[in-house]
């Protein structure tokens, strides 16, 4: 996960730069005078993007608190299937185990597309033998077959030098590692397991530009909070070399990275706590201002369209 100081910091900058006005609260149906709390768990690549909503909705609503924590998806899901969170941030949708988890707590939710986002494959920036990566070689470098075996660049292409592959990546619990193994390797899960691994983006990025053969992955957004410091390849899924940028990954070119991002709303928290529910619809109804100023991907129209339609079963 990214330190609370590291989000705290980069959304409050985002703040500072936000022009939604106080109306934009008022149309977002949120109420003067109210109180309470917001608690929000989840996904390392959309936890950044609900802060930047909570500063923006706190300056409308400033007696209400809404809390940000990020124990990657997986663990924001076991989270809120335990009653103990109103939101869940989600970079992938909720897996069968999950919603059975929350069926038997008796939780009941809505899931709300909020942004897109696409997988970056990055790389140390003294990297100058690849720019464009095929999907085949990225199933060479993170197959559980790879484990112990490929160790090298000149292993996944004879023209690379003999510079040691090190890698770093998501754990278990990030819904980015779950994307990224099914969309790479044909299953959720399925990843070499000799690699350093971890729930925090920052810890990745450092790995990488630790090592002239660095290697890793996280969500788009990051790579461009941080444009000095890594490389993001090209990939080549078969009808040639595509960069990862909002342009690509709305329009389905950047596969198979590219992705939507989710926020889980419990129904009951949206229903019993009006904090909670202007907070919610504060957020729908500034998904794209608050995604295009936190580096994330705006929802395309067809998906704007889509959130308003799951807000509103929320509503009914």
């Amino acid at each position: 996960m990214r330190t609370t100081g590291g989000i705290a910091g980069a959304a409050m900058a985002l703040a500072a730069a936000f022009v939604l006005s106080g109306c934009a609260g008022q149309e977002s149906g949120a109420d003067a005078g109210l109180t309470g709390t917001v608690v929000t768990d989840g996904s390392s690549t959309v936890g950044p993007l609900t802060k930047a909503a909570a500063i923006e909705f706190e300056a409308v609503e400033p007696e209400v608190a809404v809390t940000v924590s990020i124990t990657g998806t997986g663990g924001g899901f076991r989270s809120f299937c335990r009653g103990e969170t109103d939101l869940s941030n989600a970079s992938r949708p909720i897996s069968d185990d999950e919603i059975d988890a929350c069926a038997e707590a008796g939780v009941e939710y809505t899931e709300i597309v909020i942004a897109n986002d696409g997988l970056s494959v990055v790389v140390n920036p003294a990297n100058d033998w690849i720019q464009c990566i095929t999907v085949e070689q990225l199933q060479t470098i993170w197959a559980p077959e790879a484990e112990g075996e490929v160790t090298s660049w000149n292993q996944v292409d004879s023209e690379f030098p003999d510079e040691p592959l090190v890698l770093h990546g998501p754990g278990g619990d990030s819904g980015t590692f779950d994307y990224f193994t099914e969309a790479i390797n044909g299953e959720e899960g399925a990843t070499r397991t000799d690699y350093e691994a971890s729930e925090d983006d920052e810890v990745i990025l450092s790995g990488v530009t630790a090592e002239d053969g660095g290697m890793g992955y996280f969500g788009l957004s990051y790579v461009e909070e941080n444009p000095d410091r890594v490389m993001a390849l090209e990939v080549d899924s078969g009808d040639g070399c595509v960069a990862p940028t909002v342009e690509t990954v709305q329009d389905g070119l950047y596969a198979p990275l590219g992705r939507p991002l989710f926020i889980y709303v419990n129904n009951a928290s949206y229903a019993e706590q009006p904090q909670v529910e202007a907070f919610v619809d504060f957020y729908v109804d500034n998904a794209d201002e608050i995604a295009e100023r936190a580096l994330i991907v705006p929802l395309t129209d067809e998906q704007t369209e889509l959130a308003e339609e799951e807000l509103a079963s929320v509503t009914g």
